[in-house]
C-alpha cells in the first residue's frame, strides 16, 4: 500500500482481510501481478488527473490468477478459471476483486504470465496500430523497442510487413530487440538518428514513441512528410512537442489518444490473449519480483533497469 505520495518506499506490506465479492463482483486469488511506469508516476502524483489517487491506496490494477469467489448474481462457470481481470481498487493484493466485466479467461496453454505481461500493454499496441496503421514495405521506429508495450509493437508491426527499427538503450536491449527480428539502435549514442536514417533509407513512415523529450523529438525529425506519429508515453518527463511546421506535414496523434481506446478494451485484451495462445506474440517478461519487493521493482522502472515488462509474485 501507498502510505503518502513519494519515493518508492511509501509503498508498505499491510495485512488486510481476504475480501469478499459483492453479489455482481468476483474475487480472484493472484498469482500475478502487472506492474507499468504508469504506476510509479501515480505513486508519485505526477500521473493523468484521471488517474490520482489519494493516499493510503493500492498501487496498480492489472492482475492474473484463478476465480476463487463469486457474488450471488455472477455465473458459477467462473469459479476455478483463469484469467486476467482489472482489479477494483487497486492491483497490489493477494486477493482482488474485481468485476465480471473487467475480468478475461485465459486461453487453455497460456501461462499467466505471459497473459499478465500483454493483457495491459498487449491491448494498447493493438489499439495504437489500429488508430496509427503500418503495413507492407513501411518503415517504422519504436522508441522504446524493448519496453512492456514496445516489444509487442515490434512484433505486430513486423508481423503486419513493416521494416522496424527498435531504438533502446544499452547491450543487452541490442541484442533483445535483434532477437524479436528488429533492426535495433542504441539511444544513448549520439548520432543514433543518423543510424536510423542509413537502416530506413533516409527516414521513416511511422514512430511511436514511448518516451518525450529529446529521444521524441529527434523521432519527429526521422519522419518523411506525410509521415505518421504516434505517442504513447514520457518516460523521459516530458511529452514529446512537435510544432506547427511538423504537425502540416505530418499526421500526429499524441497522448490525449489514450483514453479514447479504453471503451474497446475488452476486445482487444482478448485479441490479443489469443495471438499469444497462438504463438503469433512472444511476450518479453524481463523480471519478476515478490510482492513484498515493490518498492525495488518500482526504483528499477525509475532507473531504466529493466526490459520487457516486469512482474510481480504475490
Amino acid at each position: 500500500m501507498a502510505s503518502r505520495i513519494g519515493a518508492p518506499d511509501v509503498l508498505e506490506p499491510v495485512e488486510l482481510p481476504v475480501p469478499q465479492p459483492k453479489p455482481d463482483e468476483l474475487r480472484v486469488d493472484v498469482h500475478v501481478i502487472g506492474v507499468t511506469w504508469m504506476d510509479t508516476q501515480i505513486r508519485m502524483g505526477k500521473g493523468p488527473a484521471v488517474y490520482a489517487a489519494e493516499p493510503p491506496f493500492i498501487p496498480g490494477g492489472a492482475v492474473a490468477g484463478s476465480v476463487g469467489a463469486i457474488g450471488t448474481r455472477v455465473d458459477r462457470g467462473w469459479l476455478g478459471t483463469r484469467v486476467v481481470a482489472r482489479a477494483n481498487g487497486g492491483g497490489y493484493v493477494q486477493n482482488a476483486i474485481c468485476s465480471p466485466e473487467n475480468t478475461f479467461r485465459v486461453p487453455d496453454g497460456l501461462d499467466l504470465q505471459d497473459a499478465m505481461a500483454l493483457m495491459d500493454d498487449g491491448s494498447t499496441a493493438l489499439a495504437l496500430l489500429e488508430k496509427t496503421p503500418v503495413g507492407a514495405g513501411d518503415r517504422v521506429l519504436v522508441a522504446p523497442g524493448v519496453g512492456g508495450l514496445g516489444h509487442v509493437l515490434v512484433q505486430l508491426a513486423l508481423a503486419a510487413g513493416a521494416t522496424v527499427v527498435a531504438a533502446v538503450r544499452g547491450a543487452e536491449k541490442l541484442a533483445a530487440a535483434r532477437s524479436l527480428g528488429a533492426e535495433a539502435v542504441d539511444y544513448s549514442v549520439p548520432n543514433w538518428p543518423d543510424q536510423v536514417r542509413q537502416i530506413a533509407d533516409g527516414g521513416v513512415e511511422a514512430a511511436y514513441d514511448g518516451v518525450g523529450g529529446a529521444i521524441g523529438a529527434a523521432s519527429v525529425d526521422l519522419l518523411v512528410d506525410g509521415g505518421r506519429f504516434s505517442g504513447y508515453g514520457m518516460t523521459s518527463g516530458a511529452q514529446t512537442t512537435i510544432g506547427a511546421a511538423d504537425r502540416q506535414r505530418l499526421t500526429v496523434c499524441d497522448m490525449s489518444q489514450l483514453p479514447e481506446f479504453w471503451s474497446d478494451n475488452p476486445r482487444r485484451v482478448q485479441q490479443i490473449l489469443r495471438e499469444a495462445a497462438a504463438g503469433r506474440v512472444r511476450p518479453l517478461i524481463g523480471q519478476t519480483y515478490p510482492l513484498a519487493e515493490a518498492v525495488r521493482a518500482h526504483e528499477d522502472i525509475e532507473a531504466r533497469r529493466f526490459i520487457g515488462k516486469s512482474l510481480l509474485l504475490p
